[in-house]
C-alpha cells in the first residue's frame, strides 16, 4: 500500500481478459518485482453531493477533474482521505492517458467515522496526528471541499489488487472482483455488494509511470493488441446504478 502524501504520474487503464493477464504477468515478472503489499483488498468511499456533480463531471471527460474519496485496505486500521486530480492530456481521442495527482492525509478509521458523523473537527484530528505543514494544508482543502460543495459519502467501490513495481517508479496493478454498494458505507464486505462485471474474468489493469513505458512492456502490450481505454471505476459504476434506478421507475 502506498504511503506518499503527494505524488503525480501518468496513468493508463486497460480492461483485459484472464488469458491476456496470464501473458502479461509472465513478461512483468521478468522485469518487475512484487510490491511490498503485493495483494490487497481495497475499499474506496467516494464523496459527492446529492446531484452527483463531481461524478457526472468526471463522466463528461473534462480536461481537468477532481474526486474526493476515502480509501482503506482490508485488515488496515487507517484511512487515506484524499483529493484525486486528473488532467487528460489526450482529451481529443478515446484513450485514457491522464496525468494524475493525489493529495492525502492519513487518519484512523475511528477518526474518520467521528468526522463523518460530525463528532469531531477534521482540522483538530489532523493537527493532533501530524505537525507537517503539508498535511495541514491538504486537510484544509479536504475540509473546504466537503463543506463548500456539500459532499458526503455516496458510493463504496471495492476490489482485489495485485501490484508490481519496477524501475523509474513504474507501477502495474491488476484489479479483480470489482463490486459496489450505495448504503452502509463502511470499509468491509456486505451481502448487499454488487459485482460490476457480468464476466468475472474481466480485469482492470493500470500502468502508472513517471515518463515513457519501457520497450519490453510496449512490446508485450503490442503482441496481444492491448490498448489503453477510458475506464473510470466510479464513473462506470455510477452509470450502472442510474440504469438500475431507471429500470425500477
Amino acid at each position: 500500500m502506498e504511503d506518499e502524501k503527494i505524488f503525480n504520474r501518468t496513468e493508463k487503464k486497460y480492461v483485459i481478459s484472464r488469458s491476456e493477464y496470464n501473458y502479461l504477468v509472465k513478461a512483468i515478472k521478468n522485469h518487475m518485482k512484487k510490491d511490498g503489499y503485493y495483494k490487497s483488498g481495497i475499499y474506496n468511499i467516494y464523496f459527492d453531493n446529492d446531484n452527483y456533480d463531481l461524478i457526472i463531471q468526471s463522466i463528461d471527460h473534462p480536461v481537468f477533474k477532481q474526486k474526493l474519496r476515502a480509501r482503506s485496505y482490508r485488515g488496515y486500521n487507517k484511512v487515506f482521505f484524499e483529493i484525486k486530480t486528473k488532467i487528460n492530456r489526450n482529451y481529443t481521442d478515446d484513450s485514457d492517458e491522464n496525468l494524475g495527482y493525489k493529495r492525502r492525509v492519513l487518519i484512523t478509521k475511528k477518526d474518520y467515522a467521528d468526522y463523518i458523523k460530525n463528532k469531531a473537527d477534521f482540522m483538530t484530528i489532523v493537527q493532533r496526528d501530524s505537525e507537517q505543514k503539508t498535511d495541514i494544508q491538504i486537510a484544509k482543502e479536504i475540509d473546504y471541499m466537503i463543506k463548500h460543495f456539500d459532499l458526503k459519502p455516496k458510493i463504496l467501490v471495492m476490489y482485489d489488487r495485485e501490484s508490481y513495481v519496477g524501475d523509474d517508479e513504474l507501477r502495474v496493478t491488476f484489479d479483480t472482483h470489482l463490486k459496489y454498494r450505495t448504503a452502509n458505507l463502511k470499509f468491509s464486505k456486505n451481502s448487499a455488494d454488487k459485482p460490476y462485471f457480468n464476466d468475472k474474468k474481466c480485469i482492470i489493469m493500470e500502468i502508472k509511470a513517471k515518463g515513457y513505458l519501457p520497450l519490453w512492456l510496449v512490446h508485450a502490450l503490442s503482441e496481444k493488441n492491448i490498448y489503453p481505454q477510458r475506464f473510470s471505476k466510479i464513473g462506470n459504476i455510477y452509470k450502472k446504478i442510474r440504469k438500475e434506478q431507471d429500470a425500477l421507475q
